[in-house]
């Protein structure tokens, strides 16, 4: 039986700071943003163009000791791979779009790689993976 990952939570400051960010700045496609009167939250989820697999959901941190966790997920490592096809491309545009780049690209056995942070600082590779990497195969549409 086939199993996904459908979202990963990104805890981010303010909702639509957030979706300014990765929707005007990376690209990213907003899917939903439901106000769920409930919890007096909001369901907001984004992912890259195009994209066929895991989203994010942003979620606003909601308590202090959230806080904290907002821009450090992974206390300083690389957070999320962003794979492409065409990583000039991509560079380039999110260079336009005023991303830092806080490692500028390499050719690395994996995949062309550079890394940049987010609005809050989470680190973020932005990749192209080898076509004959085994996580790239996974990638191809079946």
């Amino acid at each position: 039986m086939p199993q996904t990952i459908v979202h990963i939570t990104l805890v981010v400051r303010d909702y639509d700071e957030a979706i300014n960010f990765y929707v005007n700045k990376l690209g990213f496609e907003l899917l939903e943003d439901i106000y769920q009167v409930e919890q007096d939250k909001r369901w907001v989820v984004v992912a890259p163009p195009g994209g066929v697999g895991t989203t994010l959901l942003l979620a606003k941190a909601s308590k202090p000791e959230q806080e904290p966790y907002v821009g450090n997920q992974t206390g300083g490592r690389v957070f999320l791979f962003l794979n492409t096809d065409d990583f000039w491309r991509d560079y380039e545009r999110l260079r336009a779009h005023d991303i830092t780049f806080i490692r500028e690209p390499k050719d690395a056995e994996y995949g062309m790689v550079a890394v940049f942070e987010d609005l809050y600082g989470n680190l973020w590779d932005l990749l192209q993976l080898r076509a004959e990497h085994p996580i790239a195969a996974r990638l191809r549409p079946r």
